[in-house]
């Protein structure tokens, strides 16, 4: 079986900006990086048509760094989160389908303060049809007509990674997060409950691997809103 798939070439370094893309179609084994919407054909027989019913399989789950390398943490200080350390302009996308649940597009990070809840800067948080909520911070930029309400798919631009909010002194990353939904502003649920790495590994390697028992499991322990204990 062969992938077709599109690549994205290029990348300015940096902090989150622009960035080239350049767009390279081509084919190349299953066991490649997924892309987000990848559609893997099956080849049929020689001298024949393959039937109608073979299939288009799209997957659930993608890598939500895009157009450059990238290299998530295996820890992270104090509670459970992944920084992907990229370049400036990369894309970050979302993991999977569903809806757009908070946005900043404005970054309120002052070091005079350190407020918790504006540590992030710029940032998007979507919560999938699977029932889990996937937040990205330390944006440059939302892409436009990204806002709460909003369907999104598997692999869609959600915006472009810097350094806002409290990463404007470490090398470029976006800080990454898994968690349940809550209302608005429970920011401290919101910025990562359950360890993310196991799962960005296997999106990176092509396997679609949900996340959605693991943070059940989290959910019931904690309860939904439980109280902030770290740089709260």
């Amino acid at each position: 079986m062969v992938l077709v798939l599109t690549a994205l070439a290029g990348c300015a370094g940096g902090s989150t900006g622009g960035g080239t893309d350049a767009r390279i179609t081509r084919s190349v084994p299953t066991a490649g990086l997924p892309t987000g919407g990848q559609t893997v054909r099956p080849a049929a027989p020689a001298g024949t048509t393959a039937p109608a019913s073979t299939i288009r399989r799209h997957l659930n789950y993608v890598y939500p760094v895009r157009g450059c390398s990238s290299s998530p943490s295996a820890s992270h200080h104090d509670y459970p989160a992944s920084d992907i350390f990229t370049q400036r302009g990369c894309r970050f996308v979302a993991t999977t389908r569903g809806r757009i649940d908070e946005v900043s597009r404005r970054d309120r990070w002052d070091p005079g303060v350190d407020s918790g809840g504006s540590r992030g800067g710029r940032y998007v948080s979507l919560v999938g049809d699977d029932g889990v909520r996937y937040y990205g911070s330390h944006l440059l930029r939302v892409a436009k007509g990204i806002k709460p309400g909003v369907r999104v798919r598997a692999g869609q631009l959600l915006g472009r990674i810097d350094n806002s909010g409290d990463a404007r002194y470490t090398p470029t990353h976006v800080h990454y997060g898994i968690s349940w939904p809550t209302r608005h502003h429970i920011w401290w649920v919101r910025r990562g409950e359950v360890w993310p790495q196991r799962f960005l590994s296997a999106w990176r390697d092509g396997e679609d691997r949900s996340p959605a028992r693991a943070v059940r499991r989290k959910h019931r322990q904690l309860g939904t809103v439980p109280k902030c204990q770290v740089e709260c």
